[in-house]
């Protein structure tokens, strides 16, 4: 599995479903009304590259979700993953209609937020303790990237 393979990619910043359980219950939390996620492959092959989720999608007045994803150590570092993010901000902003999306980013996650940057985003902030990851409270840097700026953002990466 995809996922075992990249342990040391991921590890410290995510803790992947590694089996087929945990794997069956992250695709039954994507099934609820406020998340969305995509697996992200090759169009050659269908290898699995990684995952995107828009997460506690909330509408009215915020209409936010907040991102979350990983790719796989085999693809990892390829620009692949930037394909794929451009695909789902395309769909949050164009077909949900959100008006910003949310990626909180551990600091020392280097490939995590030079993604985000190359998307466009702007760091909004510093979360202390924010997210529990493997047991511990994690600081976060709080990046978002509203609608507004996404349609300047699309035409520099030619969508």
């Amino acid at each position: 599995m995809a996922v075992r393979a990249s342990r040391t990619l991921h590890h410290p910043w995510i803790v992947a479903p590694d089996s087929p359980v945990a794997f069956a219950a992250y695709l039954q939390r994507l099934a609820r009304e406020d998340n969305d996620g995509r697996l992200i492959c090759l169009r050659q092959t269908g290898d699995l590259v990684g995952v995107i989720n828009l997460n506690n999608i909330i509408r009215g007045a915020f209409q936010n979700a907040f991102l979350g994803y990983y790719a796989f150590a085999p693809f990892a570092g390829q620009g692949l993953m930037r394909e794929g993010m451009e695909l789902i901000l395309t769909y949050a902003f164009r077909e949900l209609l959100l008006h910003r999306v949310e990626a909180n980013i551990q600091p020392g996650n280097r490939a995590s937020l030079a993604l985000v940057k190359r998307c466009g985003f702007v760091q909004e902030g510093f979360s202390r303790r924010y997210l529990q990851v493997q047991g511990e409270w994690c600081d976060h840097e709080r990046w978002a990237l509203v609608a507004e700026d996404w349609g300047a953002a699309a035409s520099l990466l030619h969508l």
